[in-house]
C-alpha cells in the first residue's frame, strides 16, 4: 500500500509513469479488495503531491513551468492550453484534462495562476484521480480472470506488463516533448 501512495506522489509531481500500472498489477495478481485499497492510497499520495505542485506553481510558477518542460511529453503549449482550460472551465478542467492524456501535474501547477483556488482543486482531484484508479483496476482484474480461465497463472501477468509498454511507446510517440 504504502508504494500505491509513494507513487501517486511521485506521478503528481515530477515521475511520469502513472500509479495505475501498480494498481493494475494488484488488481490483477491480489483481486480488486487489495486493489481498492491502493486506490485509496494512490489518491492521498495524489493529493500530497498535487497541493505541492500547486504551492510551488502558486509560490514561483516559472520555475514550476520549466521543470514541468523538462518531462516527457509536456511542452510549453500543453502548459498554455491547461491554464487557458483552467481559466475557461475553472475547477472542472482538472476532471476532465487528464482523461484526454493530459498530466495532473500540469493542473495542479497551473491552478493558482488560473484563479482556481486550493480547496476547489483538491476536492475535484478526488473524483478526478480515484475514477481513473478504480476503473482501471476492476477492468484488469476482469480482464486477467478471464484470461487466467483459459492460462496459466502468470500469463495476465506478462500480458498487462505488456499493454502498459505498448500504452507508453505509443503514448510517448503521440505526445509532444
Amino acid at each position: 500500500m504504502l508504494i500505491a501512495g509513494i507513487w501517486g506522489f511521485a506521478e503528481a509531481t515530477l515521475f511520469f509513469v502513472v500509479p495505475d500500472v501498480w494498481l493494475t498489477l494488484i488488481a490483477v495478481r491480489r483481486g480488486l479488495v487489495p486493489a481498492f485499497m491502493a486506490c485509496g492510497w494512490a489518491l492521498a499520495g495524489a493529493l500530497v503531491g498535487g497541493l505541492a505542485m500547486y504551492s510551488w506553481g502558486a509560490f514561483d510558477p516559472a520555475t514550476a513551468r520549466e521543470a514541468l518542460e523538462m518531462l516527457p511529453a509536456i511542452d510549453r503549449d500543453m502548459i498554455d492550453g491547461v491554464r487557458s482550460a483552467l481559466r475557461d472551465d475553472g475547477a472542472v478542467a482538472v476532471f476532465f484534462g487528464p482523461l484526454k492524456g493530459v498530466p495532473y501535474k500540469i493542473y495542479a501547477v497551473e491552478g493558482s495562476a488560473a484563479g482556481v483556488g486550493l480547496a476547489a482543486f483538491l476536492a475535484v482531484s478526488v473524483p478526478a484521480r480515484l475514477l481513473r484508479f478504480v476503473l482501471l483496476a476492476v477492468i484488469a482484474n476482469v480482464l486477467s480472470r478471464w484470461v487466467l480461465g483459459r492460462t496459466g497463472p502468470w500469463i495476465p501477468t506478462a500480458l498487462l506488463l505488456g499493454a502498459w509498454a505498448v500504452f507508453y511507446a505509443v503514448y510517448l510517440s503521440v505526445m509532444p516533448g
